[in-house]
């Protein structure tokens, strides 16, 4: 019998057919996207063809770009060169196996003057081919708006394995390794994140956040892990740093784990209002962590360092730089041994500072030279030094009693197991007093010492 309940069912079957039959004959309009991923073979694009398919990538790029359709590339080799990627393209892969290698000479990827570019998931290998004189990297871009390279591995670069100038956005989540220059090379970038980073066995330099002239940057460089980095072309620290900030302001460096460099873990040269908080710094071959040169302000603070020429400077009041905070870091493990022959201070110290900084809290451990190093010659201004452990060191503190000298407090910090003694006065690497503490500082009116104790 034909009741309600089964009247209704067969009206219901009756307009899903109806639509079904509809929808074959006009698909409706915004469906079309939902049909999966861009056919690659009616562009020409297999993986793993053998050969160079820079052509057909190209044209897949630029009609998917134009279309809005992101690009999915499926696990394989693909071989290219020279491919200028467009605006809004949106290209992924499978990471660890989907690989663009470098097949040809001159430039691998490039881009520039576009709002919106995104990388993911990809292999990008440089096979170490030459790029060309107007490359700088691997994947070389320029003028990026909104960039995002994540979870990537790019490998083998003849110079940087990434080129990003003048470029907002993100590099997070990457493995970038044996670049012959650096492995990011980010210059005159605006508010750029370089994040999550495994960047290591460069030849040159790990992360490298520059301007062409000093001015505001912005760049946040965070929880990157950056380690076997060389300095195959020489130099004394313009090469073979870790993280390596020039002319940049405003920069933040943080959580970062940074070993094995053949220089600076951290170096920071001209950097106005940089923040280098938090840090593991192992086994630097010269200073651990550096803020030197043209710069006001900069703050260091709760770094560990283990193994270093030298821990921690803030130093170049002649040529301005000044006005810093150095506190509750760890510095131990030093050497007198650096990369190169030194005709300053030398190695072997802790932490060293010239003009308007604080330094409270910090302890400092086996330092064969000085734990602390406080002015040089007449540079020296408005030093705060309190708080400190200084302990198995060859000097506790080395203070600047040359004239012309301002002033300095050295106020309730704790010496232990100093050989040469807790506090000294230095004419640059020359000692010309006894231990301070014990005889006073009467004769030197720019000190002031004030409750140090040395045990």
């Amino acid at each position: 019998m034909l009741n309600r309940r089964r009247l209704l069912s067969s009206i219901a079957s009756l307009g899903l057919c109806a639509a079904a039959g509809r929808g074959a004959a006009a698909p409706a309009s915004g469906l079309e996207g939902l049909r999966g991923p861009v056919d690659l073979s009616g562009h020409g694009v297999r993986p793993d063809a053998g050969a160079d398919q820079s052509k057909a990538l190209a044209r897949l790029f630029a009609d998917c770009a134009e279309r809005g359709v992101p690009v999915f590339l499926p696990a394989g080799d693909y071989r290219l060169s020279n491919i200028a990627l467009p605006d809004n393209l949106q290209l992924s892969g499978v990471p660890g196996r989907t690989r663009l290698i470098h097949a040809g000479q001159g430039p691998f990827l490039t881009a520039e003057g576009l709002m919106r570019l995104r990388l993911s998931g990809l292999v990008l290998e440089g096979d170490g081919r030459p790029l060309g004189g107007d490359v700088e990297g691997l994947v070389n871009l320029r003028f990026i708006a909104d960039l995002a390279i994540e979870d990537c591995a790019i490998t083998g670069s003849s110079k940087h394995d990434i080129n990003a100038e003048h470029c907002g956005g993100r590099i997070s989540g990457n493995a970038i390794s044996q670049a012959a220059f650096a492995g990011i090379f980010a210059v005159e970038n605006d508010r750029l994140a370089i994040t999550g980073n495994r960047v290591f066995d460069c030849g040159n330099g790990g992360i490298l956040v520059h301007r062409w002239e000093a001015g505001e940057d912005g760049t946040m460089v965070s929880g990157n892990r950056v380690y076997r980095i060389l300095a195959r072309d020489g130099g004394t620290g313009e090469n073979g740093n870790g993280i390596n900030i020039f002319r940049a302001a405003n920069v933040m460096v943080s959580g970062n784990h940074v070993s094995d460099c053949a220089f600076s873990a951290i170096r920071a040269n001209g950097a106005t209002n940089v923040q280098i908080i938090g840090n593991q710094c192992l086994r630097s071959g010269e200073t651990a962590i550096y803020s030197e040169f043209g710069f006001e302000g900069a703050m260091v603070s709760d770094n560990l360092i283990d193994g270093a020429a030298n821990g921690i400077l803030i130093v170049n009041f002649d040529e301005g730089g000044r006005l810093s905070t150095v506190s509750g870091n760890i510095v131990r493990n030093l050497s007198l041994k650096g990369p190169y022959i030194h005709d300053g201070a030398g190695f072997g110290f802790g932490i060293a500072a010239e003009a308007d900084t604080v330094i409270t809290g910090n302890i400092i451990e086996n330092a064969p030279k000085w734990g602390l190093m406080l002015g040089w010659g007449p540079y020296m201004r408005n030093l705060v030094v309190t708080g400190n452990l200084v302990r198995a060191a060859g000097g506790g503190c080395a203070v600047t009693v040359v004239e012309g000298a301002g002033t300095a407090l050295i106020a309730d910090n704790l010496f232990h197991e100093v050989k040469e003694g807790a506090i000294l006065g230095y004419r640059w690497n020359e000692k010309v007093t006894g231990d301070l503490v014990k005889d006073g500082a009467t004769a030197f009116p720019h000190l002031t010492l004030d409750g140090n104790r040395a045990a």
